[in-house]
């Protein structure tokens, strides 16, 4: 009786600490795209809300008056679109390049975020109003009231700043746009194209697109020159 010999089997590949690196590169790419894009939306959508409202005394009737959020500060919405454009410019730097835009995305996120958390109790943009309406400088609105959006705006801009730290912790080691398409101002040989000739058949010699006499002695032939 023959002896079995034991096969072995193969067993996996333990995964290297470059393996893990790529591996959570490659999630956090995912969710820096999720979140940077998410968070410049809303911030871009909750600053265009109402964030305050209240009335004003006009001929002894009230009139109600409101101030959206971008009539309170426009810096939210101003760093939510520089924040987009980093999210997408990230992936066309590298190296130092890379980081400086991965802190700009970051940067965006904090300025977004305490605009809007000081523009939340800000009443100074209804006083405007006041003042316009009543056409008295000195105006003031009374029963101010303040909404959430504020506080969705200040959130829109924690997204992005998370989108801005997964940026400068992985950002190193997600892709870069493919230098297939880039010029690098070196100037490219000249394609030299060789002149197409007619071989030589049995109705006449070989035709030389270049030599005149050969087409007219072509021609002359009945054959097409061009063929």
């Amino acid at each position: 009786m023959g002896r079995v010999t034991a096969v072995p089997i193969p067993q996996p590949r333990a995964e290297t600490a470059a393996d893990a690196t790529r591996r959570r590169a490659g999630r956090s790419l995912g969710v820096a795209l999720l979140v940077g894009a998410a968070g410049s939306a809303v911030a871009l959508i909750a600053s265009g809300q109402t964030w305050a409202e209240g009335s004003a005394a006009v001929a002894g009737t009230g009139v109600s008056l409101d101030a959206g959020g971008r009539d309170v500060t426009g810096v939210p919405a101003a760093l939510a679109v520089v924040a987009l454009a980093a999210l997408v410019a990230v992936f066309a730097v590298r190296t130092a390049g890379r980081l400086l835009v991965s802190a700009l995305l970051a940067l965006s996120g904090v300025g977004a975020t305490v605009a809007a958390l000081v523009g939340a109790n800000d009443s100074a943009a209804l006083d405007e109003q006041a003042a316009r309406t009543t056409g008295d400088t000195a105006a003031t609105v009374a029963a101010v009231t303040h909404t959430a959006w504020p506080y969705v705006t200040a959130a829109g801009g924690v997204l992005i700043l998370l989108a801005g730290l997964l940026a400068l912790r992985y950002g190193s080691h997600w892709p870069t746009m493919s230098g297939r398409y880039e010029r690098d101002g070196t100037p490219r040989p000249a394609r030299v194209r060789k002149p197409a000739t007619r071989p030589a058949t049995a109705a006449g010699p070989a035709t030389d697109p270049d030599r005149p006499e050969d087409i007219w002695k072509a021609l002359d032939r009945g054959e097409d020159p061009t063929g």
